[in-house]
């Protein structure tokens, strides 16, 4: 039975995120209070992170059960990260937690208990950037994860399948991404072919659409060539969807179409939640 492998420090797996910051990602997207497209993805890349250190930290540290490559395309096809990790793909968890380019003191909200909501400020360390500029070279960025997990497969070739999280505001200008795609579904580990999600932060209107199992009611051509693109969802990915409140069937695909805030952090939780961690 695939994608049951054990995720432990002798046997860790990889995440990939690929992050348009063309010049459209500078668009407003959906929501209660409208965000750039770049903040929100950029943001919720940080969360992201943060929570898979606090996931993994131990009383000796956190281990290194997951290593995280953040790749920005746009103007180039490169690392994201900023700060100590400039420069770097994969890179260790405990390296990724140790080292944020810098922190800032956001406002949060809170229950205070009494039914009512207090604010709080909290530490928010950043990795990386909000950026928006030139096209989007989604194909040059598919084929630069491919080359990564390839490399990372015939390191690690009895591992939890690495996940690449495509997420994007919609079409490639450098050709049908379609192909590099396929080439990296078609990569596989001894547990099964390598997961590849697309989240489609879209300005174009429409209901929001999550996991769903065919392109009916998606709203326009990118959005089905990216729902096509998708992996199909693992069935422990399903359960804890479905624990979520979301509607998945045994063919929902890792696709989320006009995602809001906390779609997005959601979508990015249960595209990496693999297996229980040793």
């Amino acid at each position: 039975m695939p994608y049951t492998a054990e995720i432990s420090r002798a046997n860790p797996t990889c995440f990939v995120f690929l992050v348009d910051q063309s010049a459209s990602m500078s668009d407003p997207i959906g929501g209660e209070v409208p965000q750039q497209k770049a903040d929100v993805v950029a943001d919720a890349i940080n969360r992201l992170l943060t929570e898979l250190s606090v996931k993994c930290a131990k009383e000796e540290g956190v281990r290194d059960y997951f290593h995280v490559a953040v790749v920005g395309y746009g103007a180039t096809v490169e690392s994201a990260y900023r700060g100590a990790l400039a420069g770097r793909d994969l890179v260790p968890l405990s390296e990724v937690a140790d080292n944020p380019a810098r922190s800032e003191n956001r406002n949060k909200k809170e229950p205070d208990g009494a039914g009512g909501l207090v604010e709080t400020t909290i530490t928010f360390p950043i990795w990386m950037d909000p950026v928006a500029r030139n096209g989007t070279p989604m194909c040059r960025a598919l084929s630069y994860a491919e080359k990564l997990v390839s490399r990372w497969l015939s390191e690690h070739p009895g591992c939890f399948p690495p996940i690449v999280l495509n997420l994007t505001d919609g079409e490639a200008n450098d050709g049908d991404p379609s192909g590099p795609a396929a080439s990296i579904r078609a990569q596989s580990s001894a547990d099964g072919p390598v997961l590849l999600f697309n989240l489609h932060v879209s300005d174009g209107g429409g209901t929001p659409v999550t996991f769903p199992d065919s392109e009916i009611g998606l709203p326009d051509q990118y959005a089905r060539q990216l729902f096509e693109m998708s992996s199909p969802l693992p069935s422990h990915m399903r359960s804890y969807a479905a624990q979520l409140g979301y509607q998945v069937s045994d063919a929902s695909r890792g696709f989320v179409y006009n995602a809001d805030i906390a779609s997005v952090v959601q979508f990015l939780d249960i595209g990496t939640r693999a297996t229980d961690l040793r």
